[in-house]
């Protein structure tokens, strides 16, 4: 099993805001950890230091040698793929060949005033802006409408250091996009929050098949699993020290899902509208779930039995979200536990890359 470091929230303070990452990234990088991710959030507290993977990539490929860095994800519906391509290319440069991308169809109305008329085919438009950056990023000349209604026929530049360029797809839970990144030969990217462990293995099962019927050995797919981490030496300190700031980050996310586009013929889900014991009861066990049954909690002997039985279902990588809202000398001490759960857990090989 390999680890590497994910991160989504937003909670430092305006004077320190991306301290965490870069001081984790240099951990990560002398400490034999796989890759670190940074995702693309909009228009939100919860993730909104993150409006573009392709810059704070560009950061940790200067502060960095050897650790692979990703995005997790790039919203391909937002951008034109040229630009996706130009950008991870610079990055790809900058890094010496270590970058890597997953590509997230995107979900919230609201982030689609950067691209409104994709929001009806968003999936779609996905599959093919992946595509058309690979073909880009292979040196491809491609085709795309000029200012005048005639075609243009460009190639990449900078030219890229790593021939193919890796690519996962994020999935939330439904069977068609593990389908689709099956379908694609690509990685998938994928988290629990509210997908069961029975869910879990299905989309996994299904992911392989997709492989094998394209003609990919299922065996090379690869499946990265977001976790909310945090280890130390006692399980019970460590349940007090993320209760508040992980039951935060739930409240934040609950009011990010509900101010989503709601179902079609369903009325609109808000927060707002459930009574506060109700939404404190349901906080309540959204966190214990959390702590309990889907997050990378408590000793190193705890996180083994997570990998291992992760490691049964088909997962290849945990992605450790560690910037949820602890304070973050607490975070870069809880590090080193998560480095001993790295070695103990590393597979032939795992020492660094991408």
């Amino acid at each position: 099993m390999d680890l590497s470091l994910f991160f989504f929230a937003d909670t430092a303070t305006d004077g320190d805001r991306y301290q965490l990452l870069l001081e984790s990234a240099r951990f990560a990088d002398t400490h034999g950890f796989r890759a670190v991710w940074t995702p693309e959030r909009h228009f939100h507290r919860l993730g909104g230091q993150f409006p573009n993977p392709s810059l704070t990539s560009a950061a940790l490929a200067a502060v960095t040698e050897r650790v692979g860095i990703r995005a997790g994800s790039v919203v391909a519906p937002l951008h034109h793929p040229i630009r996706i391509a130009e950008e991870w290319s610079a990055v790809d440069n900058l890094s010496g060949g270590r970058v890597g991308v997953s590509f997230a169809s995107g979900w919230h109305v609201r982030d689609f005033v950067l691209q409104p008329e994709n929001f009806q085919d968003r999936k779609n438009i996905m599959v093919e802006t992946a595509r058309t950056v690979q073909r880009l990023w292979r040196g491809e000349e491609v085709e795309f409408d000029g200012a005048e209604g005639e075609r243009r026929a460009v190639r990449l530049f900078p030219r890229p250091v790593q021939p193919e360029l890796p690519i996962w797809i994020t999935a939330a839970g439904s069977p068609q996009t593990f389908r689709i990144a099956g379908r694609l030969g690509a990685g998938v990217l994928t988290h629990q929050l509210g997908q069961e462990h029975d869910a879990l293995e299905r989309n996994i099962a299904t992911y392989r098949e997709a492989l094998a019927e394209e003609g990919h050995d299922p065996a090379s797919g690869h499946v990265v699993l977001m976790l909310h981490t945090m280890l130390g030496e006692d399980r019970e300190r460590i349940r007090e020290l993320v209760r508040e700031p992980l039951t935060d980050f739930l409240r934040s996310s609950m009011d990010l899902q509900s101010s989503g586009p709601a179902a079609p013929g369903a009325d609109g889900f808000s927060v707002d509208r459930i009574p506060t014991r109700d939404r404190d009861f349901l906080l309540t066990r959204s966190f214990d779930r959390l702590f309990s049954d889907v997050g990378l909690f408590g000793t190193v002997d705890d996180g083994a039995e997570v990998v291992r039985r992760l490691s049964a279902m088909g997962v290849d990588e945990i992605a450790c979200l560690i910037d949820f809202g602890v304070d973050q000398q607490e975070v870069l001490k809880s590090l080193h536990h998560l480095d001993a759960l790295r070695a103990r857990v590393a597979g032939p090989g795992g020492a660094a890359g991408h």
